[in-house]
C-alpha cells in the first residue's frame, strides 16, 4: 500500500513510522524546511520527502499522489487539511482520503464532501494509524465469557469506487435509491451486523437496512472472523 501524508509534525511522523513497520510505502509532504531535515534524519531513507505545500497539486504529484492508495492530511490546520484532501480526491482520484480535524465542529463539513474525518487531541495518531493500516476494522470489545468479539467496521471507499463516492451516496439516499441491503451481504457464518452509524445517527440494523461507503457498522462475530467480515464488506458493490 502506498500512502501520501501531508504534514510532517508529530502525528504525521508517528503515522509514517507505523506504516513503515507494516511494510507500506510512504511519502511525506512538509512545507517547513527544518521539519523536513529532522524527518530525513529520524525516518528511513526509503521515505519520499517532499519539501513543499501539500495544498499545491504540483507537490502532491511529486509525492506520487497519482499512484497512492491513501492520502492522509495531518497538519494542525483544518483549512489546510480540507484543501489538500479536496485536491487529492478531485485531481488525483485517490481512493481513500483521511483527515485530522482539530475542531470537532468541522467534522461534518469534511464528511459531507466524502473525507473521512478524525477529531481527537489525544489519540489522533492511533486512530489514523488504525484507519490506514487495518482496513478500517477496529476492535470495540471482547466478550470474555465466550469467544465473541464486537468490532466496528468502516465500509471503505476502495479502489473500485470513484472519488467523491460519499457525495454520490448521499445524493442516492436523497433520491431514495438503494445502497447495499444488509440481507444481501454474504457474511461468514458466526457473524452478525447489529448497528450502523452514519454521521451523528446510530440505528439498529435490519435486513432491509441500506449500507453506503463510509458507514460505520457494529458487528458481533466469533473470534478470528474479523478479517472475513472485513473482506465481505470490501466486496460490496455500489
Amino acid at each position: 500500500m502506498y500512502v501520501v501524508i501531508n504534514g510532517g509534525g508529530k502525528v504525521g511522523e508517528h503515522l509514517a513510522g507505523t506504516l513503515l513497520r507494516h511494510k507500506h510505502d510512504v511519502a511525506i509532504i512538509e512545507r517547513d524546511e527544518k521539519t523536513i531535515e529532522r524527518l530525513a534524519l529520524d525516518l528511513p531513507s526509503r521515505v519520499l520527502m517532499i519539501h513543499g505545500d501539500g495544498c499545491d497539486s504540483a507537490f502532491q504529484s511529486d509525492a506520487g499522489a497519482g499512484e497512492a492508495d491513501i492520502f492522509v492530511a495531518t497538519t494542525g490546520s483544518d483549512d489546510t487539511n480540507l484543501v489538500s484532501c479536496e485536491i487529492a480526491s478531485l485531481v488525483f482520484s485517490i481512493p481513500r482520503i483521511i483527515a485530522r480535524v482539530s475542531n470537532p465542529k468541522n467534522e461534518r463539513i469534511f464528511r459531507r464532501i466524502g473525507i473521512e474525518a478524525v477529531s481527537s487531541t489525544t489519540i489522533i495518531s492511533r486512530l489514523i494509524e488504525s484507519e490506514a493500516t487495518e482496513g478500517a476494522v477496529h476492535a470495540v470489545m471482547s466478550l470474555t465469557q465466550g469467544d465473541l468479539v464486537i468490532t466496528e467496521v468502516t465500509i471503505p471507499r476502495h479502489i473500485g469506487v470513484a472519488a467523491g463516492v460519499a457525495k454520490r451516496a448521499q445524493l442516492n439516499r436523497e433520491a431514495e435509491q438503494p445502497g447495499c441491503r444488509v440481507a444481501d451481504i454474504a457474511l461468514p457464518e458466526g457473524s452478525l451486523l447489529v448497528a450502523v452509524g452514519r454521521g451523528e445517527a446510530l440505528e439498529i440494523v435490519k435486513g432491509s437496512t441500506q449500507l453506503y461507503p463510509g458507514d460505520a457498522v457494529i458487528c458481533v462475530s466469533k473470534q478470528g472472523l474479523e478479517d472475513a467480515v472485513r473482506d465481505a464488506l470490501l466486496a460490496l458493490a455500489f
